[in-house]
Parts: C-alpha cells; structure tokens; sequence
C-alpha cells in the first residue's frame, strides 16, 4: 500500500477580495446614515413601513460590517499556518451569522406590523413616501456597487463529462460573504418598495391597513432569503459537499480511466470558493502508485489538496 499527496496548486486558498471588501465598506457607510434617517423618520411621521424598513436596515449595518470584518480577518490571517487550508471559511461564517440575523429582523418586522394591525395609528404619509424613496435609492446605489462580486471569479475548466447544472454550477463559485451582503441590499430594497406601495396605497385609497400588512410580506420576504443563505453556507460549514458534481467527476477519472481501479473510501469537501479537497482510498490490480492517480486528479482544477492511499490486489 502506498500513499501520495500534494497541493495541486497553492496550499493556500482565497485570502480575500479586496474589490468586494472596498465596495462593502461604501456600502456600510451609506447603509449606516440612512438608517438613522428611516428610523427616526419613521417614528416621528408614525409609519411602521418606514420603520420597519429602518431597523431591517440596522441589521444590514450589522451585516455588512460584519461581512467587511470577515475579509479583513481573512487577509490579515492568510498567512497563519493553524488554518490548514486557509481563512476562507471565516467569510462563510460571516455570511451563516449574516442569515441569523436576518432571520431576526424578520421577527421584529413581524411583531411591530402585527402590533400596528392590532391598534393602527394616524401616518404621515407624504413625509413617510420621501423616506422611503430615497431608502430605496440609497439601496439601489449599494447594490450596484456589489452585483458583480457575488460570483466567485475562480472558474475552473470545462469538464468533458457530466456537465454541472447552472445551480451547481453557481453554488460552486458564489462568494458566500458578498452574497450575504448582497441580499441585505436586496432585502432592503424589496421593503422599501412595499413600504412604498403600502404608503402610496394609504394616501390614495385610506388603506392603512396597507403599511403593517407590507411589513409582514416584507418580513416572509426576508425570512425566505436567509434560510436559503443559511442552507448554502451551513453544507459549507458542515463539509456536506459529498453530492457536488466534483465528486461525480473524481469517480468518472478513477473507476473509468485507463488503469482499472475502484474507489473504497472517498471524501470530499470544500476550503476555497471554489476549491475542493480530497481523500481517496483505492484499490486496483495494476502496478500504478498514489502518485499517478493524483496527477490523474490533478487536472480537475478545483481540487486543490489530493490525497491518495492506493492498496494493490
């Protein structure tokens, strides 16, 4: 029995995104200011729209600093030999946290909107519209700044086998940290625009009812995108990657390639945005060594660590 492994490129994965981190960091400042103006604007007009919206916008302060947090203390300890494979699961635990806290502002929207069905209030509602247009702008602005950083950029080579769907193919090369901020925006920006409608409608047609009832779509909205941000970033975490099209791709090379062999144990898991490793125990009737079937590994470009334990028969 004989053993091989090796990086097949640099032991050390994504240390950052320094464009995305920037852009986060405007994104943080701007999100901040309005904030503090929906908040107050929505308490002192009496729109649970326009506040409901603010304190949704306090936890994407929360989340987007914690998000340029996770960049920063992944380049900062890139270089620290206790993390094996690098500090990129710390921007995935960022964007785990980041859905935590969505998943709470949800219940706050709840609450609030539901204690306003229960006793509705007077609402200011040409005060609360302005409020809650420019909120959308700003978030308009901040998702400009990060649509194109939720995609990873480390694309690998076109595989002639077992193509991956366009799920698995974005679920391999999303940035967990960027997209956990980006969908802050997002979410941000969806309840601004209902608590337009909700305001718009109120004023027009005496539906008040309208703006606590927006605040609970809002909040189901919101609820949606974090137990999708949490599935993603928990298989992460959990290392629960063992139905990626890689491990399809690592059982085509070895049990149909030229040299007769059978896979007897297998794990693969993840420790880059799109960087896998792998162990791999084997056993085949020829003279091939570990060496070989790593280097035969070795040209999926996604596997970054191989790690071969080949028994002869």
């Amino acid at each position: 029995m004989d053993t091989a492994a090796h990086h097949c490129g640099s032991p050390r994965f994504d240390a950052g995104n320094p464009l995305a981190e920037a852009n986060i960091r405007r994104a943080l400042w701007l999100t901040a200011a309005m904030m503090v103006v929906e908040i107050v604007g929505g308490w002192w007009f009496n729109s649970m729209a326009v506040l409901a919206d603010g304190w949704h916008m306090s936890s994407h302060v929360l989340a987007l600093g914690l998000s340029a947090f996770a960049y920063s203390f992944a380049r900062q300890h890139a270089a620290n030999r206790r993390y094996a494979f690098g500090t990129w699961k710390v921007e995935v635990l960022g964007s785990y946290t980041s859905a935590i806290f969505l998943l709470g502002i949800a219940a706050l929207m709840v609450w609030q909107s539901t204690e306003r069905l229960v006793s509705p209030q007077a609402i200011h509602y040409d005060e609360a519209i302005v409020i809650a247009v420019v909120g959308l702008l700003v978030n308009l602005v901040c998702a400009w700044w990060l649509r194109g950083h939720h995609h990873g950029h480390d694309h690998g080579h076109e595989h002639e086998h077992e193509p991956a769907t366009p799920h698995e193919h974005h679920a391999q090369h999303t940035d967990l940290n960027v997209r956990s901020a980006y969908l802050h925006v997002l979410a941000d920006a969806a309840t601004s625009v209902l608590a337009i409608i909700a305001l718009t409608g109120g004023k027009l047609w005496g539906a008040a009812w309208l703006d606590p009832a927006m605040g609970l779509a809002g909040a189901v909205l919101v609820a949606v995108w974090a137990v999708g941000l949490l599935r993603d970033s928990g298989r992460v975490l959990l290392d629960a990657e063992m139905d990626s099209p890689l491990v399809r791709e690592v059982r085509q090379v070895i049990e149909h390639g030229k040299v007769p062999a059978r896979i007897t144990d297998l794990h693969v898991w993840r420790v880059g945005r799109a960087r896998y490793a792998c162990v791999i125990s084997l056993k085949t009737p020829s003279r091939m060594d570990g060496e070989y079937f790593r280097r035969e590994l070795c040209v999926h470009e996604e596997l970054a660590h191989v790690t071969v334990e080949v028994d002869h028969e």
